[in-house]
C-alpha cells in the first residue's frame, strides 16, 4: 500500500482536504496488530473515542437504526465532499471535460484501485457494480461446450444464479446447484464443493461467493479454488461483500476472474465496481458483444457506456480514507458489532443463527430467524416488526435451501447503543414467541 501523502496529493485541494479531515484516524490503526478473529476483544485495545471519531465522519440518519448496510456503504463526509466537487465540475464543463480531461482521471482512478487490490492496472476495469462485472464474466465465459457443467450454490446472489442458469440455453451446459450445509462448518463447506466436483467430472466452471448476501457466510474461497484448479475447473468469484470488509488482496482468492464492488465496504459513491481478470486469462472471456480486442484487454470485456464520471473520480478519495484504518482492525470491529447481537440472540434460545459457529466463516453480515419460522412471509413480518415497533432497519432475505431469514449488517459508523437497541428488541420478541 502506498503512503497516504504524495506530491500529487499535496497539489490536489480535494485530496488535501481529505487528509486534513481524517487526521484522527491513525488512532484506529494503533490496533493494527489485532488478528481478524479477535472479535469482541477489539474495543478494549483501541482508544475509547476512536470509533466515535470514525462515526463522526458520516452524516448518517440514526432513525431508524441503520443496520441494513449491506445494500451499499455510505460515503464518509470527505468522500462525499470530493464527489460533489467533481460532480459540479462535470456538470459545469460538460463534454469538454468528458472528452478532454476525464480519460486521464479515469485511468488514475483505475490505477489507484488496482494498487489497493494488489493487482496490475491492466487486470482491472471499472464497472458500475459487481453485478455488471459478474454478468460480463459469466455470460462471456467461452470455454464451455454442450455436455459441460457449471456449478452454483444457494448462498450465491440471485442475479448470479439466474446468469448461471442462462448458460443452459446460451451454451447448452448442465447447471449444477448445491445447497451448503446449515449450520455450516469450515470443512463441511469445502466438502460440499469437493463432492460436487467428484460427482460431476464434466464441471468446467464454478461460481463462488466470497461473502453471502443472504446469511453472511464467508467461504474458504482460496481452498475451494485450489481444488477446482487441480481439476481444471475455472472459478469466478463474487467478491461484492468481501473486498474491503474481509481483505483487499484479490489475488489471494486464487481465482482468475473476480467481480468487486467499491461502493459497499470501500465507501465509494454508489455506482463504482470492478472486474478483475488475471493477466493472460482474458481470452477465456469473450469481448463484450463484439468489442474490438486487438490486444486481449480486460477493458474489452465490459462496455459500461456513459457512467457517473464523478463517482469514478472520487474512488481514490474513498480508497485513501479506507486505508486510514488497518484492515485487521476494521474486520475485528465489524465482528465485534456482529457478535454483540448474535451472542445475545443465541442466549435467548428463541432464534436460529445462520452460518455456523466457526469464526473463520463469519463476516459483518449475519442472519437469524425465529425457530421453525422459515417461510418468506414469517421473515418479512419479523423484519417489518423490527422496523415498525422498534425503529430498526434490517432486511429479510430468501433463497437459502434452509428457508428465509432476516439479515443484519452493521457498519463502522454504528455505535454499541444501536446494537443494544436490536438486542433489547430481540429479547422482547423472544419472550412473546
Amino acid at each position: 500500500m502506498r503512503s497516504c501523502t504524495t506530491a500529487s496529493e499535496s497539489a490536489d485541494p480535494a485530496r488535501r482536504r481529505l487528509l486534513q479531515a481524517t487526521a484522527a484516524l491513525p488512532l484506529v490503526a494503533a490496533a493494527g496488530g489485532i488478528r481478524a478473529g479477535a472479535g469482541t476483544q477489539i474495543d478494549a485495545l483501541v482508544p475509547a473515542d476512536a470509533w466515535a471519531r470514525v462515526a463522526a465522519l458520516y452524516d448518517v440518519a440514526r432513525s431508524p437504526v441503520p443496520l441494513e448496510n449491506g445494500y451499499w456503504g455510505l460515503m464518509a463526509r470527505p468522500v462525499e465532499q470530493a464527489y460533489l466537487g467533481y460532480l459540479a465540475q462535470v456538470n459545469r464543463e460538460g463534454a469538454s471535460f468528458a472528452r478532454g480531461e476525464y480519460p486521464a482521471r479515469y485511468r488514475a482512478a483505475q490505477a489507484r484501485a488496482a494498487e489497493a487490490l494488489g493487482i496490475g492496472s491492466d487486470e482491472l476495469v471499472l464497472t458500475r457494480n459487481a453485478t455488471e462485472a459478474l454478468h460480463a464474466l459469466i455470460g462471456g465465459y467461452n470455454r464451455l461446450q454442450p455436455g459441460d457443467a457449471v456449478l452454483c450454490a444457494d448462498v450465491d446472489y440471485d442475479s448470479m444464479i439466474t446468469a448461471m442458469r442462462w448458460l443452459r440455453q446460451r451454451r447448452g451446459v448442465e447447471v449444477v446447484e448445491i445447497a451448503l450445509p446449515e449450520p455450516a462448518t469450515w470443512q463441511g463447506v469445502i466438502d460440499s464443493y469437493a463432492q460436487a466436483m467428484e460427482r460431476h467430472p464434466n464441471l468446467r466452471m464454478l461460481l463462488l461467493t466470497q461473502v453471502s448476501h443472504r446469511n453472511g457466510l464467508l467461504l474458504p474461497v482460496a481452498e475451494i479454488a485450489a481444488l477446482a484448479r487441480a481439476r481444471g475447473i475455472d472459478v469466478i468469484v463474487d467478491a461484492a461483500h468481501g473486498i474491503g470488509q474481509v481483505g483487499l488482496e484479490v489475488a489471494a482468492l486464487g481465482a482468475d476472474f473476480v467481480g468487486v464492488n467499491f461502493h459497499k465496504w470501500l465507501g465509494a459513491p454508489v455506482g463504482v465496481g470492478g472486474l478483475y481478470i488475471r493477466r493472460g486469462c482474458a481470452g477465456r472471456i469473450d469481448p463484450y458483444m463484439g468489442e474490438p480486442d486487438p490486444h486481449g484487454s480486460v477493458q474489452a470485456r465490459v462496455h459500461t457506456g456513459t457512467a457517473n464520471f464523478a463517482a469514478f473520480m472520487a474512488l481514490p478519495e474513498a480508497l485513501d480514507l479506507h486505508a486510514r484504518i488497518d484492515m485487521s482492525t476494521r474486520r475485528a470491529r465489524l465482528l465485534s458489532l456482529r457478535n454483540r447481537w448474535v451472542d445475545a440472540a443465541r442466549a435467548t434460545g428463541a432464534y436460529e443463527l445462520l452460518g455456523g459457529d466457526d469464526p473463520r466463516l463469519h463476516s459483518a453480515i449475519a442472519a437469524f430467524r425465529l425457530r421453525g419460522r422459515t417461510s418468506l412471509a414469517d421473515n418479512q413480518a419479523l423484519s417489518m416488526r423490527l422496523h415498525d415497533a422498534y425503529g430498526i432497519q434490517v432486511v429479510h432475505r430468501d433463497g437459502l435451501a434452509s428457508g428465509a431469514c432476516v439479515r443484519v449488517t452493521p457498519a463502522l459508523f454504528n455505535r454499541e447503543y444501536e446494537i443494544d437497541r436490536l438486542v433489547e428488541a430481540l429479547r422482547e420478541i423472544a419472550a412473546t414467541a
